[in-house]
């Protein structure tokens, strides 16, 4: 490929010719976009950015007809008990999806610009003055299940922090990517400054598995899926790997708790969208409250199709029938659906123990009106989100002010967390001196080291 890969073609034949590449070739063609991505004014970043939002929205009934045949060959596979209900429902795109992607899209583009940020400013000695400034981290692949959304808004955070991205989709949801990235690309070129590759879709498991052998083109990987493909990934390849982290996500119902706030938390946890990881699985309730509370919120739930499974005194408090037996394996287990055990404990240290054990790092809730109990949940849970008379579904991206994810890690190094512009950053240092060797300092010379 010599010169610009779009030079005289079309869109379509541009995704063509993308598509036809191999990972090892769409690799070394983000590369080198990266290293011109890195260079970008911020407004012609920016300037990409509003141009694909607008495009999405002008698009939106390719890509809900795109997503409908997606979603007709899903329903096919639910039926034939070869996808779960759930991985369907991440599956589906609305136009008003289609509208908050491209909102999203903006969102990111509002941000203040990430990259060459001073954060700290060191005087070695006079003359000689070291910066760190954040830079982009180069190539980023990201590979997914299920949920279309990833592509505009993996797209735009990388873009927006000077990376460039490679993205794998399952087949499960393959024509609305492809319409996706279509769309992307050619809004990316509509935009013009942008360098070819700054964002590619690959297209077969093989590419997948050539992709985890690349690292020297590739600078971090992320897989985002459930907890046996993210691993299956992380063993694989040589690449840094950040795991979309699992979502086994608590609340607690302390014994100060407003009962009636605890009920909108947990059905608005549960209900609003259980396909996602950070709905809630399993339901804390303290054992003074749980008589009171136990019926009412199993009431509620039940009113909105969420089958309970209960512990034994969660079973002899509420009547038969309408909680089945927890057995040991559901309190580690992620539905991503409308199902939740429930757990009546013995107070604070004996909830905190439950979620020390089963708990996956996610986002963990306390509802009570006893500040010294929350503080005490909030400082002693060991995860990315921990919070206090409020939904576990505030654990987003987007609702973090963040613009958008490319995922959430429940890991503690580099990104925590919902990741957004700042886990797509690095630092380097740079050193302008006025002629100093380190032999002058070897002969005597002082270093002043004062913070500017």
């Amino acid at each position: 490929m010599n010169g610009r890969i779009s030079d005289g073609m079309q869109a379509e034949q541009v995704v063509k010719a993308f598509a036809a590449l191999s990972a090892a070739q769409a690799a070394r063609l983000a590369r080198a976009a990266s290293r011109k991505l890195a260079v970008l004014s911020e407004g012609t970043r920016n300037k990409a950015l509003e141009t694909t939002a607008k495009r999405l929205e002008e698009n939106a009934t390719r890509i809900v007809s795109a997503n409908e045949e997606d979603v007709r060959a899903g329903e096919e596979l639910v039926r034939a008990g070869k996808m779960s209900a759930a991985t369907l429902e991440r599956l589906r795109v609305t136009a008003k999806g289609v509208h908050e992607m491209a909102e999203r899209v903006r969102g990111v583009a509002r941000l203040p610009d990430p990259l060459g940020r001073r954060v700290a400013v060191t005087e070695l000695d006079e003359g000689l003055v070291l910066t760190r400034e954040t830079c982009p981290l180069g190539v980023v692949a990201v590979v997914f299940e299920s949920r279309p959304d990833v592509v505009p808004q993996v797209a735009s955070l990388a873009l927006k922090s000077g990376n460039a991205i490679l993205l794998k989709g399952g087949t499960e949801a393959a024509r609305t990517n492809e319409a996706l990235i279509s769309i992307w690309q050619d809004g990316v070129a509509e935009s013009g400054g942008l360098p070819d590759g700054a964002a590619q879709m690959l297209q077969s498991r093989a590419d997948v598995m050539e992709l985890l052998s690349l690292e020297r083109d590739v600078d971090l990987l992320i897989p985002r899926g459930g907890k046996e493909f993210v691993e299956s990934i992380s063993r694989q390849s040589r690449i840094p790997v950040l795991g979309h982290g699992e979502g086994i996500c608590h609340v607690y119902v302390h014994e100060a708790a407003d009962l009636g706030k605890a009920e909108r938390i947990v059905m608005d946890a549960k209900t609003d969208y259980p396909a996602a990881c950070n709905s809630v699985e399993t339901l804390l309730v303290d054992e003074t409250v749980a008589a009171e509370f136990l019926p009412r919120i199993v009431r509620a739930l039940r009113a909105a199709g969420v089958e309970i499974r209960g512990c034994e005194r969660t079973l002899a408090i509420v009547s038969s029938g309408a909680v089945r037996a927890a057995t040991e394996a559901d309190w580690a287990t992620e539905y991503g659906d409308l199902i939740l055990t429930v757990k009546v404990v013995g107070g604070l240290n004996d909830a905190l123990a439950h979620i020390h054990e089963f708990g996956s790092g996610h986002t963990e809730a306390i509802v009570t009106e006893d500040v010294e109990a929350a503080e005490t949940f909030l400082n002693h849970v060991d995860a990315s989100g921990v919070f206090h008379n409020a939904s576990t579904r505030f654990a987003d991206g987007y609702r973090y002010g963040l613009g958008a994810e490319v995922g959430i890690s429940n890991g503690k190094l580099h990104a925590r967390g919902p990741m957004g512009l700042e886990g797509l950053t690095t630092y380097k240092y740079k050193l302008r001196g006025s002629g100093q060797t380190v032999a002058e300092y070897k002969a005597g010379r002082k270093f002043t080291h004062r913070a500017l």
